[in-house]
């Protein structure tokens, strides 16, 4: 029971089923700093991959993949702060809420753009480069019409997208880097339960953010080895 109240002034009660979580004041900050702290080190690691490109479709790569990386920690940065320090304006926190949720699925698909664009990929594989887009308009979508009333479809949207494209990116003939890729979805997946907690564990959003980007790191790291020139490439051509 100690225990309990000792956290009690760090966390609320769980939200209700179609409504929204309410932080309290710590939370609010850890909410903002573990993605704000990050969006440096997107546009930084971004730059690196685009310097490090060889040719056109490359660089095009690398921009699809950074626009994603940097405007998920931007994005979920701003909404935080905006849901913390201007909640009084509930149409502006509404549409930042949406922007929020509607720049996870075209992170998705920034994120598997890097393999499905510079690996070969077969007959049928190769549709999933444009079609991943396509899940990411239709959650767009889903989000503008039924934002916050369904949440476990949301999520159950979210799985779906990170999954379907690993099972084009698995059958690749050359499999350098998957194991990379595996385990970041896993630990997406580990973070997802964290994602459904607030309101049970203190601090679960911020935690939440946390998976994500060590599930980033990884990911990134996967693609700056196996897909463009290696660091030390790089250097000797500075």
């Amino acid at each position: 029971m100690r225990f309990k109240n000792r956290f009690q002034r760090f966390m609320n009660h769980p939200a209700p089923a179609n409504g929204r979580y309410k932080p309290t004041c710590y939370e609010h900050a850890a909410n903002c700093y573990t993605h704000a702290f990050l969006i440096v080190p997107a546009i930084v690691g971004s730059a690196l991959l685009h310097r490090l490109s060889d040719d056109c479709w490359e660089k095009i790569t690398a921009w699809i993949y950074g626009m994603g990386l940097c405007a998920l920690f931007i994005v979920s940065t701003v909404f935080h702060i905006v849901s913390w320090k201007k909640s009084h304006l509930r149409t502006v926190e509404h549409c930042f809420h949406m922007c929020d949720r509607m720049v996870i699925y075209f992170f998705i698909a920034a994120s598997y753009a890097p393999w499905l664009n510079l690996r070969e990929l077969g007959p049928l594989a190769s549709h999933m480069r444009w079609f991943i887009w396509l899940m990411a308009a239709g959650g767009t979508i889903y989000v503008f019409l039924y934002h916050e009333k369904y949440k476990v479809v949301e999520l159950f949207f979210y799985l779906t997208m990170g999954f379907s494209p690993a099972l084009v990116v698995t059958s690749m003939n050359n499999t350098d880097g998957l194991q990379e890729l595996a385990y970041g979805g896993l630990i997406y997946c580990l973070g997802v339960v964290f994602f459904k907690s607030d309101g049970i564990i203190p601090f679960a959003h911020a935690i939440w953010h946390l998976f994500v980007a060590t599930a980033a790191a990884v990911h990134y790291y996967a693609i700056w080895k196996y897909l463009y020139r290696s660091p030390t490439d790089f250097i000797r051509h500075l």
